[in-house]
């Protein structure tokens, strides 16, 4: 511990960029860096989270750190249980490196249990503990799992998503004959993958039945329709779902929310954006439209993705156009408010994009 420290000084790092560094968890590293401040031969420089950095003694502890001690003979060291899969890191104490995702896009990881919220999920998945993301649309949840999870199947769900959408169902052959093909659910199950749904709470509750035993500790289902087969999970099979709260028809049933012990709310990350070279001005309006959202002022807010689609149409048309197209692609019933919001940042009328006169 005092070596990176000393090696890094005026550097300062948390328990988990600490741990991440050395291998070791971060209960243990946290309890060395308390040790090293009681000596004078570390210094804590903040509290949520920890922050540590060197001191003027931290070069003389590291020189007489000691390596670890040689096992006795005749015993067996016992391996380290292998870490889950993390997004690479970036040079010590800095970010991760952005993940990329099978569209080819890139992900940024954020924070989450001061973690990266891709290893975050990533533990969650080898201790079995189901997770349901919710937010609203746009805000990245499906981003966030497709980068935590490269073996991942996508089922997206709506209120027509059917029994057999899940576990599968007869279809005819190039013979003309009928073969059992297995739908998402088995295929995730057999072959130890990651299975999202999307839109869960979309699916209807009847549906959604037939999902429970393989999340419990049974872990199994009967495929009734192909001569009551069972089913048994393979190692690595997980279920995550995503919710969308203010879609219509979208209902948290009980039986659903009890199913994953973990709920996390996801929001556009407009730090993010601004890093992303999106318009400043267009990101401020975002925020503040986040902000009289959560006060109840106005039902909508544009989210990462609309603010992502701004850029590219502030790119190709001009900004003048990507301001009016925001005003747009607000709900009837928040526009006027929206526009309100616009044109003072902008310093001028803003109207929804809307053809002119035939040239």
């Amino acid at each position: 511990m005092a070596k990176v420290l000393a090696a890094n000084a005026g550097v300062q790092f948390s328990v988990t960029e600490l741990a991440r560094a050395l291998g070791h968890s971060g209960g243990a590293v946290g309890n060395a860096c308390e040790t090293l401040v009681s000596r004078g031969e570390a210094e804590r420089v903040g509290s949520k989270p920890r922050m540590y950095r060197a001191t003027s003694a931290t070069a003389t502890a590291a020189q007489h750190a000691l390596p670890p001690a040689p096992a006795p003979v005749g015993t067996r060291t016992v391996p380290r249980p292998a870490a889950p899969q993390a997004p690479a890191a970036g040079p010590l104490g800095g970010r991760p490196e952005p993940i990329t995702r099978p569209n080819g896009q890139q992900y940024h990881p954020r924070s989450l249990a001061q973690l990266p919220d891709v290893e975050a999920l990533q533990r969650l998945r080898k201790a079995q503990v189901a997770v349901l993301l919710y937010g609203p649309p746009g805000t990245g949840k499906t981003s966030l799992i497709e980068a935590a999870f490269p073996d991942l199947i996508t089922v997206a769900g709506d209120g027509d998503t059917t029994v057999g959408d899940l576990i599968g169902e007869y279809t005819q052959n190039a013979n003309g004959g009928y073969e059992f093909i297995y739908g998402p659910l088995v295929t995730a199950m057999r072959e130890g993958r990651a299975l999202l749904l999307d839109d869960a709470t979309l699916i209807s509750p009847k549906v959604l039945a037939a999902l429970y035993p393989a999340m419990d500790g049974r872990r199994q289902i009967q495929v009734k329709a192909h001569k009551g087969e069972t089913i048994t999970a393979a190692d690595g099979f997980y279920v995550i779902a995503g919710h969308n709260p203010g879609v219509h028809g979208a209902v948290l049933t009980e039986a659903l929310a009890s199913r994953f012990s973990v709920q996390i709310q996801v929001g556009s990350d407009y730090d993010l954006a601004a890093a992303l070279k999106i318009n400043r001005t267009a990101v401020r309006i975002a925020r503040h439209l986040a902000t009289a959202q959560q006060a109840g002022e106005v039902g909508w807010a544009p989210q990462l993705r609309e603010l992502i689609a701004f850029q590219k149409i502030a790119d190709v048309l001009g900004t003048e156009a990507a301001f009016a197209n925001l005003v747009g692609i607000a709900p009837l019933e928040d526009r006027d408010a929206v526009a309100e919001i616009v044109a003072k940042a902008v310093g001028r009328p803003v109207t929804a994009l809307a053809l002119g006169r035939q040239l």
